[in-house]
C-alpha cells in the first residue's frame, strides 16, 4: 500500500474530500454537488457554451482579472499610506525601491485590462442575445458589475496623489455635482425639500459623500483608498459569486441565436 493511497484512506482526508476522484458522470455530478467551490458551476455544459469564437471567454479573464487585482492589491496595501505626506512617495518607492515592485504596474494594467474585457463581456452578451428571459436579471447584475468596475478603476485614480489624479478626479467629482437631483449644480436639485429648506446642497450631494468636503484633500484620499480597497471589493465580490450562480440557475450559458 502506497503513501498516497494511506492518505487518501485517512480520516483527515476523507473529512475534507468526501468524494474521490470522479471516473463516471455520476461521479461528476455528485462532486459539483458536493464540492462548496465547483458548487456555482453546472454539473455539465453544452459543445457551444465552450467554444472561443462563440464566449471569446471573456466572462473568465474578467474573473481572472479581478483576482489579480485582488492580490496585487492587497500586496501593495503592505507599502501604500493613504495619506497626503506619502502617499506619491510611496508610490514612487513601489516603482524603484520596493521589492517586487512590479505589483503596482501589474495592478494598473490589470485594471485597465478588466474595464475592456467586461466591456468585450457586456458586447457578447448582448449580441448572443443572453439578456433575454430568462436571464434578463442575471443581465441586470453584469450592468452592476460593470459600474462597481468603472468605480473602481476611478477610486484608484486618485491613490498616486500626483497631479494628473488630482486634476482628473477634480473633473470627474465636479460631474458628480452636476449630475440630476443628487448634485447640487445638477437640475431638479431645487425640487428636493424639506420645510422649505433644501435637502441637495454643496454640503450634502453626491459629490460632498464621495470626498468627505467640499474640496480634495486628506480626507477624499482617505476616502477613496477605503472605497477601492475595501467597500466596492466587497461588493463585487458578492455580486459575482451571485452573478455566476444565477448562469447556473438559469441553464448554464445562453445557446446561440
Amino acid at each position: 500500500m502506497g503513501v498516497w493511497h494511506r492518505i487518501r484512506q485517512s480520516r483527515v482526508y476523507r473529512s475534507i474530500f468526501r468524494v474521490p476522484l470522479p471516473r463516471t458522470t455520476r461521479e461528476k455530478v455528485l462532486m459539483i454537488f458536493n464540492t462548496f467551490v465547483l458548487h456555482v458551476h453546472p454539473a455539465g455544459l453544452p459543445r457551444y457554451a465552450v467554444r472561443l469564437r462563440y464566449t471569446w471567454c471573456m466572462g473568465g479573464l474578467a474573473f481572472f482579472l479581478f483576482l489579480v487585482e485582488i492580490v496585487t492589491g492587497v500586496a501593495l496595501m503592505f507599502y501604500y499610506r493613504p495619506v497626503p505626506e506619502y502617499a506619491y512617495a510611496d508610490i514612487l518607492d513601489l516603482r524603484h525601491s520596493v521589492y517586487f515592485g512590479i505589483m503596482r504596474e501589474l495592478h494598473r494594467w490589470a485594471g485597465h485590462a478588466m474595464v475592456v474585457v467586461v466591456m468585450l463581456h457586456m458586447l457578447r452578451v448582448f449580441l448572443t442575445g443572453s439578456y433575454r428571459p430568462p436571464r434578463e436579471f442575471n443581465w441586470v447584475i453584469g450592468v452592476s458589475l460593470l459600474i462597481l468596475t468603472l468605480l473602481l478603476s476611478f477610486t484608484g485614480y486618485l491613490l498616486p496623489w500626483d497631479q494628473l489624479a488630482y486634476w482628473a478626479t477634480t473633473v470627474g467629482t465636479n460631474m458628480v455635482a452636476a449630475a440630476p437631483f443628487v448634485g447640487h449644480q445638477g437640475p431638479g436639485s431645487e425640487l428636493l425639500t424639506l420645510h422649505g429648506e433644501p435637502l441637495i446642497t454643496r454640503s450634502s450631494d453626491l459629490r460632498y459623500f464621495l470626498l468627505g468636503s467640499d474640496e480634495i484633500g486628506p480626507t477624499a484620499l482617505n476616502r477613496f483608498y477605503i472605497w477601492h480597497c475595501i467597500a466596492l471589493p466587497l461588493a463585487m465580490a458578492f455580486l459575482c459569486g451571485l452573478h455566476f450562480w444565477r448562469v447556473r440557475k438559469d441553464g448554464g450559458i445562453s445557446g446561440p441565436l
